[in-house]
C-alpha cells in the first residue's frame, strides 16, 4: 500500500473498510459542530461506502490513528458529467494544521490522474476552517446559494452555502 507524507509525520493512504469506525466518528463530529453538514447523523458504513468512489477516498493518519478523510462522489451518471465529482473532506476537530489541505492535494492528484476536470463542493460561509484550505488548493467560489439549506437541529435556521469548484488546468 502506498502512503504519501503530509505534515508533522502524518501519512495519507487509500480509505478501507477497516477505517469505517474512525471515518464515521470524524464525520459525526463535523456534523455535531454545526457548520459541516445539514445532516444530523453520519450514515452507516454500507451507505457511505456505496455513495463514494472507491478510487477517490483517502485517510490521513498518524500512528494508526485516522486524523481526517476525503472522498468524492459522482455528480451524475450521465456520460457528459463523467469528469465532474463532488467531494467532502472532514478532519478530526483536535487536528487541523494542514491535514485538510494535504487530503485535498491527494484528492486533486487522484482525480486528475483519472480524467476528472472539475471537483465541486459547498460549505456554509462560517466554515472558514474548510473554505481556507480549499482556496489555497486552487478552488474558487462560484457563488453563494442563499438560504438553500435548513438546519433543523438549529431551530430550522436557514443557511447559505458557498459553492466552490476546482477546474483542472491539466485536462482540456
Amino acid at each position: 500500500m502506498t502512503t504519501t507524507p503530509t505534515h508533522a509525520a502524518a501519512l495519507i493512504r487509500p480509505m478501507t473498510a477497516d477505517d469505517a469506525e474512525a471515518v464515521l466518528a470524524i464525520y459525526q463530529a463535523g456534523m455535531d459542530g454545526g457548520n459541516a453538514s445539514f445532516e444530523h447523523a453520519a450514515p452507516d458504513w454500507a451507505a457511505f461506502d456505496a455513495s463514494k468512489l472507491p478510487q477517490h477516498r483517502f485517510v490521513a493518519y498518524r500512528a494508526e490513528t485516522v486524523l481526517g478523510w476525503v472522498a468524492a462522489s459522482r455528480v451524475s451518471a450521465r456520460a457528459v458529467y463523467a469528469g465532474v465529482v463532488e467531494h467532502s473532506v472532514y478532519v478530526d476537530p483536535a487536528q487541523g494544521r494542514g491535514v485538510g489541505r494535504a487530503l485535498l492535494d491527494v484528492l486533486i492528484a487522484s482525480t486528475e490522474a483519472d480524467g476528472v476536470w472539475t471537483i465541486q463542493s459547498g460549505a456554509v460561509p462560517e466554515n472558514t476552517a474548510s473554505l481556507a484550505p480549499h482556496q489555497a488548493a486552487g478552488f474558487r467560489t462560484v457563488g453563494v446559494r442563499e438560504r438553500v439549506g435548513r438546519h433543523t437541529s438549529q431551530g430550522n435556521r436557514w443557511r447559505d452555502v458557498v459553492f466552490i469548484e476546482r477546474r483542472s488546468p491539466h485536462i482540456s
